[in-house]
């Protein structure tokens, strides 16, 4: 069964996990789109891996690992990441990771254009990571990218980067942030290029040929669907399509390839940035933060926490196709006396079920809440759903009730072990 992982939320719902998880009996695991804004945690035999473009199958043995063409690559950053993870014991070699040639490349001079966008942008600034990821897509998208096969003509690439640069700079000057020579630039991504040439091919007929040999594959999403370029909350979003869609046209792979789309969930609602957060709650942010929780796995920025939101999980379900749910962080609600769960927005005296498009309506949107009770009791030492308190999972029953689709796992801990099948 072919199934793509998915977050329904803004992001850093721990998919990372429920792809390790799934990823035992997976043959292909393929990260579709993003960048190294994105950052999985994921934590096997009490060690701590940190993955940013590399796929969460990585950390297993003889399973092949993809990153499609809709990722945009950051080949220094991958470099590093490469290092770093096989420095923690884990072999990368050329059959296990496999590299788009279809990929765009993040430039160093990405980077800059990113912060010099948000210091224009003030208070009204976006929030993104500063990783290039936005002015990568938009060069995409302006059809003045570099993507990897173009380094099959250096001269081209040369050319291509001297322009670039000269435009960046333009930009940059004004801004009194770092401007570049294409020299610099050229000798730092044609060395790490270099570097990662060994695992760059055309990964569309090495997918088609896994798929129509009956191996199992596996779609692992970045970010998460409230993020998206199109259904997020948009102009607060990054700049790839983060729902189920984006799995096909950044791998090459059709929609009939797919059977299972895994939705993956907070028990409660967490974004970092900007934005609208209609049911951010400072008490529930401090506890978390307190735990040691809820600090971002890119940058470390403390994540902004809030009580579980079913009017965006709602939505989420509805534009991925949800057929089967993951609830990560139970374990993050066990001290509540009481719980709240988000079934509805008041905007303007009118009722809400689905988030709004128009952006000023979110400043206004309160949530409307019903309660549960809650289960006070430690689940992190539960080894079955059968285990967990009978609250704990009366709150399962009525997120799946209230997302119209049924959990299949539920994540009470960050180990591997700590996931239970429902």
């Amino acid at each position: 069964m072919n199934t793509i992982i998915v977050g329904l939320q803004w992001g850093d719902e721990g998919k990372g996990k429920i792809v390790d998880y799934l990823t035992e009996s997976a043959d292909v695991v393929v990260r579709s789109q993003g960048g190294n804004n994105a950052g999985h945690t994921v934590i096997a035999g009490g060690v701590k891996y940190v993955l940013h473009l590399l796929p969460s199958g990585i950390l297993w043995d003889s399973k092949t690992n993809v990153i499609g063409n809709g990722v945009v690559i950051d080949p220094v950053g991958l470099c590093q990441e490469i290092a770093r993870i096989e420095g923690q014991g884990v072999a990368i070699t050329p059959d296990k990771l496999l590299i788009s040639d279809r990929a765009h490349i993040v430039l160093p001079l990405h980077k800059e254009l990113d912060a010099a966008r948000e210091a224009a942008l003030g208070e009204h600034k976006i929030g993104t990571t500063k990783r290039g990821i936005g002015p990568a897509y938009a060069d995409k998208v302006n059809r003045c990218g570099l993507r990897l096969a173009d380094f099959g003509d250096p001269e081209f690439v040369r050319n291509r980067i001297a322009h670039r640069v000269a435009e960046a700079n333009e930009v940059l000057a004004r801004h009194n942030l770092t401007t570049f020579t294409s020299e610099a630039v050229c000798d730092e991504v044609f060395a790490a290029v270099e570097r990662l040439l060994p695992h760059v091919t055309n990964t569309i007929p090495v997918l088609h040929k896994a798929w129509r040999s009956g191996e199992t594959l596996l779609f692992e999403g970045a970010q998460g669907t409230l993020l998206d370029i199109d259904f997020g909350t948009y102009p607060f979003v990054t700049s790839s399509n983060t729902t189920a869609g984006g799995a096909c046209t950044g791998t090459g792979l059709p929609p009939m390839a797919i059977q299972r789309v895994v939705g993956v969930c907070k028990a409660y609602t967490t974004r970092v940035g900007s934005g609208p957060f209609p049911t951010g709650d400072e008490g529930l942010s401090d506890y978390l933060h307190g735990l040691g929780r809820e600090f971002g796995a890119t940058t470390g920025r403390p994540r902004g926490c809030g009580w579980l939101d079913t009017v965006l999980l709602r939505m989420a379900c509805m534009v991925n196709g949800v057929t089967h749910l993951a609830v990560t962080n139970l374990d993050g609600l066990d001290q509540y006396a009481e719980l709240k769960i988000c079934t509805g927005y008041q905007i303007d005296g009118i009722l809400h079920k689905l988030p709004p498009a128009r952006r000023d309506l979110w400043d206004r949107a309160t949530p409307v809440y019903e309660t549960m009770p809650g289960w006070q009791t430690d689940t992190t030492a539960c080894a079955s759903y059968a285990d967990l308190p009978a609250a704990a999972r009366a709150y399962l029953d009525r997120l799946a009730a209230l997302c119209g689709a049924p959990v299949a796992f539920v994540g009470v801990g960050p180990d591997r072990v700590q996931t239970l099948a429902v």
